[in-house]
């Protein structure tokens, strides 16, 4: 409908709607859809949520946590906009919808329609507790059950780290698997009895920079004390959770949990030997020169989602690989993404920031800014694998 709409308002503050044309609609989705941006980020509280936000983002210091920060979710984020000295806001899947093939690229429309496939938040534990134990469902059972056709394939980047954080990371070598859902199904049941996710679930030692693969399938969760880059596929919110330590939510009440679906799915060859064989820091040097070095993190094989990252204290060429690009700054104070040839306004990045470089961009480059410049930054950067893995 598009076309057929001559004008759009914003209601975001009721109290001081405003409206654009259809020509002006036009114009700002063009120039998003050919430029690097930013989404608005959401914050939310959560059980178990840290404090690391409040500082980090400058958020509300009375509020009693943040969890949550979705920072690349164009489903649930919007698109800020100045026009005419004016702050104007709509959801960024209109430009999903509208300019599908720039923001995404072809052979990525072609695969997965009009969806944005990659999503990146932040979860904060700091000074907080553990997220919920919890498994996604594989693809198989997603198509079965959903009617969808991929899953929530993921990975945890630890941005920050203290000395005693952990990921909970795939089943360990010879449990009881039978034994280990009756404890699930005891814990969820019975008052007063904790499941014991240490006697079955791999406990790893976690420290900032690290990365952990996790593939649909594989039981996980992040511990205290970390901040998560949670980089994941987006189909909608199909996570089955398991065990949540015997807390409350937000409003008083247990959350719920799903050990019913979560057991169907549960992949229990992914055990320690072959978590620690390719689910941990799975780095590998790809090209380095002079004052950057890029790695490839992975993701698993059985994902479709390549990661990234680059140290750098000099301008470095980034290229798109024929997908929509999705960044972080998980290193230095602020960097800069400027044009190769001057078509596109530079944006600056702070640390922790998200943001999305369209397909339609072919060649970036990305060098430290303000107080980062001489110093070494770091990018993780996201986009969907070719067939070849784009190694």
């Amino acid at each position: 409908m598009f076309d057929k709409v001559d004008l759009w308002l914003d209601t975001t503050i009721m109290e001081q709607p405003r409206m654009i044309d259809k020509e002006t609609f036009f114009a700002v989705m063009e120039k998003t859809a050919t430029s690097p941006f930013r989404v608005v980020p959401f914050f939310d509280p959560a059980p178990g949520g840290g404090q690391w936000m409040k500082e980090v983002c400058g958020l509300d210091l009375a509020k009693i946590n943040y969890g949550w920060c979705f920072d690349c979710v164009p489903e649930e984020n919007s698109l800020l906009f100045l026009i005419n000295g004016l702050e104007y806001a709509m959801p960024a899947v209109n430009l999903v919808y509208f300019k599908s093939e720039n923001l995404l690229g072809e052979r990525i429309v072609a695969r997965f329609g009009k969806e944005f496939p990659i999503r990146f938040d932040l979860l904060d534990t700091i000074d907080g507790s553990n997220l919920s134990l919890q498994v996604h469902p594989t693809i198989e059972f997603a198509k079965n059950n959903f009617g969808i056709h991929y899953t929530q394939d993921e990975s945890y980047y630890l941005v920050d780290a203290k000395e005693d954080a952990v990921v909970y990371l795939g089943v360990k070598c010879g449990i009881d698997k039978v034994e280990m859902l009756e404890e699930l199904e005891r814990a969820k049941d019975e008052k007063g009895f904790a499941f014991d996710a240490d006697k079955y679930v791999n406990k790893i030692h976690a420290k900032k920079h690290d990365h952990f693969l996790i593939p649909a399938g594989t039981i996980h969760c992040s511990g205290k004390n970390s901040v998560v880059l949670e980089i994941s596929a987006t189909p909608n919110l199909f996570t089955f959770k398991l065990w949540d330590w015997d807390r409350l939510g937000l409003d008083g009440k247990p959350r719920p949990l799903n050990i019913d679906r979560g057991k169907e799915v549960i992949q229990w060859n992914r055990n320690t030997e072959f978590t620690n064989e390719q689910l941990v820091n799975k780095f590998e040097i790809l090209a380095k020169g002079d004052g950057w070095v890029e790695e490839s993190t992975g993701l698993h094989p059985t994902q479709f989602i390549e990661t990234r990252r680059h140290s750098f204290s000099k301008p470095v060429l980034h290229k798109t690989h024929d997908s929509v690009n999705v960044l972080n700054l998980v290193e230095g104070k602020e960097i800069i993404v400027e044009s190769v040839d001057g078509l596109f306004d530079p944006l600056v990045v702070h640390y922790a920031e998200t943001f999305i470089i369209p397909e339609s961009v072919k060649e970036y480059i990305i060098r430290p800014h303000g107080l980062s410049e001489g110093k070494e930054c770091k990018t993780i950067k996201a986009f969907v694998r070719s067939a070849c893995q784009c190694k």
